[in-house]
């Protein structure tokens, strides 16, 4: 069961500015594995294309049937789509819950 829940919620650690002033560095936030589809809006937790490895936390600014268009809260500290372009919606790994953020201590 707590391999399960692991693979459905996981808690998110904020890393970087890209999300100012939405969520700052060291805010733990909890996501969900997608259980619908993504909107406009929303803040997913995805692979960056560039380093499979790394995660990056953005907002879905755009979508259509198979492609999201994601962006940072801070676009002056964001590397999001306008430099590596939409990504496949299926590469969603979270979403974040509308709850609201705790600080790390």
């Amino acid at each position: 069961m707590e391999r399960l829940l692991g693979w459905v919620i996981r808690r998110i650690k904020v890393e970087g500015y890209s999300m100012l002033p939405t969520y700052l560095p060291g805010e733990v936030l909890t996501g969900t594995h997608p259980w619908r589809r993504v909107r406009p809006g929303d803040v997913v937790v995805v692979a960056d294309p560039r380093e499979p490895q790394r995660m990056l936390l953005k907002r879905c600014l755009a979508r259509d049937d198979a492609s999201l268009v994601l962006g940072g809260d801070n676009p002056a500290s964001s590397t999001d789509s306008r430099e590596f372009g939409p990504v496949p919606a299926k590469s969603v790994r979270y979403v974040l819950w509308r709850g609201r953020p705790r600080r790390q201590s």
